[in-house]
């Protein structure tokens, strides 16, 4: 195992009103380890000279909860494509290198502090959507519904957005299509979720719409940048389903 000598250029912001800068740090840390084991390293050895540490948020570690939000070397999440910061290895930087990290930038994600962005905007974007119509009770049998495989394939596909904010980060315009029509697509593709659609996917674009994300323009980036590798098709159902709800009077 070999250890790497690098140069970490990080975001420093006491709190949201702050204006920030960039803070340099050298940090031996072994190729080995995970991105958010070096950073835990570094604050370890500013821990050690009595300095505020890095803040940075994570959870799982595992690429599931999608918390560890920051820009690398002006990429979301780093270099590797389908990966989450929490899965990018030291292992994909030089000896020497001088890595840049920082928060993830966009108006509807303010900066609490260092790399913490506030992505509460996402959670009332998923509150606005509502409920779905399922019995209660006793679970029914997994067969009790009879649903296409092309479409239930669909949906899990959707599903699989943990709601990181990368494809905001990587949007010039600050759009939060990606994430939303995530969430629309794989609800409205069940029938658990087709009764209440066109309600939910005109409250959850104009919930977008008042979070002050921008608009899509269809560049791309957001898929690219994503590291459950979400489809730009579903910004074309979302986009479907809401003129089907205004052209039907919802």
């Amino acid at each position: 195992m070999s250890d790497l000598h690098l140069n970490i250029k990080v975001w420093r912001q006491n709190q949201k009103n702050d204006s920030g800068h960039f803070e340099t740090y050298k940090v031996t840390a072994n190729e080995h380890m995970s991105f958010l084991e070096m950073l835990d390293v570094l604050n370890e050895q500013l821990v050690r000279e009595k300095k505020d540490p890095v803040a940075f948020e994570h959870d799982c570690r595992e690429g599931i909860c999608g918390t560890c939000s920051m820009v690398i070397n002006g990429q979301p999440h780093g270099p590797l494509a389908a990966t989450t910061t929490c899965q990018l290895h030291m292992r994909f930087f030089k000896e020497g290198e001088t890595i840049v990290v920082e928060p993830f930038r966009a108006s509807a994600f303010p900066v609490l502090k260092d790399l913490v962005v506030d992505r509460s905007s996402f959670d009332r974007i998923i509150q606005s959507g509502g409920f779905i119509s399922v019995n209660t009770g006793q679970a029914p049998d997994g067969n009790a519904i009879p649903i296409e495989k092309d479409k239930a394939g669909k949906s899990f596909e959707a599903a699989a957005c943990i709601g990181c904010g990368a494809c905001v980060a990587a949007c010039p315009n600050g759009s939060a299509m990606l994430f939303t029509s995530a969430k629309v697509t794989h609800l409205g593709l069940l029938p658990q979720g087709k009764v209440e659609e066109e309600k939910r996917v005109q409250a959850m674009v104009a919930q977008m719409d008042k979070e002050g994300f921008g608009m899509c323009s269809n560049i791309g980036a957001c898929e690219a940048e994503c590291p459950k590798e979400i489809k730009l098709e579903n910004i074309a159902y979302l986009n479907r389903a809401y003129l089907k709800s205004v052209f039907s009077g919802e």
